[in-house]
């Protein structure tokens, strides 16, 4: 672990012990410092934040950085500011995209969605990208990191790992989702909403998902 990830860690530390857990399991399961080290400096976006771990991350890797997190969990967002309550340039919320984009209209200098679209059904995914490009200036940077649909052991246990977390422990919130597209298909989403792809990365090596992050531009 690194000792970033570890100093993060450590400020979850005052939680229950089952909120600790979800936050550890996330910091290991999902490549947050990969992503993290890709984002510019000034105001960023962590669109569905859950507990704050890559908001936490972002706003302690550069005191000049002002972190916007939002989340429509509402236990979710106020154990986030129990823990992180520390950090003065990050601010969390009980929130949408939508209603984020109402108030930072073309303001933001980057937006991080992470492991959140699959989980919406899939009619709302233009809507959902076409906001978060409302939110960023011409030239923004978009970081989406989401779990390919390969169709390999990997896809097919993210599934199953999600449909635990969701359906039958209620960790997860989720509205009727529950889809992994190709990264052809993510690519093609993400031009239609307005960016420009700059790169295609896959990150599942060393995990046992599929982790696919796509770093585009908004036109």
């Amino acid at each position: 672990m690194s000792g970033r990830m570890a100093q993060v860690l450590a400020l979850y530390a005052g939680l229950p012990a089952s909120e600790r857990f979800h936050v550890h399991a996330r910091a290991s399961s999902a490549p947050l410092l990969e992503v993290a080290s890709r984002l510019p400096r000034g105001t960023v976006a962590d669109i569905g934040c859950g507990h704050g771990l890559l908001s936490a991350l972002l706003a302690v890797s550069g005191s000049e950085r002002r972190v916007l997190g939002v989340d429509l969990d509402e236990r979710k967002v106020r154990w986030a500011r129990q823990a992180l309550a520390g950090l003065p340039n990050l601010t969390l919320d009980v929130g949408s995209v939508e209603q984020l984009a109402l108030a930072h209209p073309g303001t933001l200098d980057a937006v991080v969605v992470c492991d959140v679209l699959y989980l919406l059904p899939e009619a709302r995914w233009p809507g959902f990208l076409q906001s978060v490009r409302g939110l960023l200036r011409p030239g923004g940077r978009f970081l989406l990191k989401e779990v390919e649909g390969d169709g390999s052991w990997k896809h097919a246990k993210a599934l199953a790992q999600e449909w635990v977390m969701v359906s039958l422990l209620g960790r997860t919130k989720a509205s009727g989702g529950m889809v992994l597209k190709s990264r052809v298909d993510g690519e093609r989403l993400l031009r239609d909403a307005g960016f420009e792809v700059r790169e295609v990365v896959g990150l599942g090596a060393g995990y046992t998902t599929p982790h696919l992050l796509y770093d585009a531009e908004a036109r």
